[in-house]
């Protein structure tokens, strides 16, 4: 087993949360949850066997395994991981996970959302299930690059560099260093992902944003132009109408989208 399917397009129901330590008694444990799922961030190198198929383990690397799946793992000694078992939304899109992969730059944060579910869980549980369905959403973005080793994580930083300025000035070789990487690297990634340029993201996203705020907000025009960084007016006319086939005045006369 290599990769799973898992729906988070609503929030999970998330039955333990904890630290778990393992390898002190005894160097094997097997054993299978028939109705959980099992999500694991490892501290440790040790291997696992899930389903029949070994995965290596190293610090920061996460696991999430489907019920009823048997697990055997082997450890070197005293081994901490961080663990929830929950159930999925049954409903929405599927995405499919690695059953392992490398959390790479992002394993610390996950760390620390995963430590934050297990301190509220007791007194809070609400806010223990949105810390994993975060971690959830996080571990799903995550994807190894085939050069390098770096991950999809590296899309992630870029694409929240592009939606915390699309009112400023944006450009490729800003969202790049703020991503980590060479131009190059960030317009072959960000294509592989979304089919588009790193310019004609900024272009989409500016003129979903644009759209949305004609539709449903009271906003002025020219202040829908600078929020999605296209102060001009006669440029941002030009941008609705090449991009969205209308001017913003007859898209704010469309209404609500339905």
């Amino acid at each position: 087993m290599d990769r799973v399917l898992i729906r988070l397009d609503e929030p999970p129901s998330v039955a333990n949360v904890g630290v778990g330590v393992h390898g002190i008694r005894s160097l094997t444990d097997v054993f299978r949850l028939p109705d959980l799922w099992q999500l694991h961030l490892y501290g440790y190198p040790a291997e696992v066997e899930i389903d029949g198929t070994t995965h290596p383990i190293r610090p920061g690397r996460v696991s999430l395994i489907p019920p009823g799946t048997q697990v055997r793992y082997r450890y070197r000694g005293r081994s901490e991981h961080l663990y929830a078992h929950l159930r999925p939304a049954e409903a929405g899109q599927a995405h499919t996970v690695p059953v392992m992969q490398d959390a790479g730059a992002e394993a610390p944060l996950l760390a620390g959302m995963l430590r934050q579910a297990v301190a509220a869980s007791p007194g809070t549980p609400s806010r223990a299930v949105a810390e994993v369905w975060a971690v959830l959403w996080r571990i799903a973005q995550l994807s190894p690059d085939r050069e390098g080793g770096r991950s999809h994580a590296a899309v992630s930083a870029a694409v929240a560099h592009i939606e915390a300025n699309l009112a400023g000035p944006l450009t490729v070789p800003e969202v790049a260093a703020a991503a980590g990487m060479s131009h190059n690297q960030l317009t072959r990634l960000l294509r592989a992902e979304t089919g588009d340029t790193v310019i004609a993201y900024i272009r989409r996203r500016r003129m979903e944003r644009a759209r949305h705020l004609l539709r449903e907000s009271t906003l002025s025009i020219s202040a829908i132009a600078a929020v999605v960084g296209i102060p001009d007016l006669q440029a941002f006319n030009k941008a609705c109408r090449r991009e969205l086939g209308a001017s913003p005045r007859a898209i704010r006369g469309r209404g609500r989208i339905t």
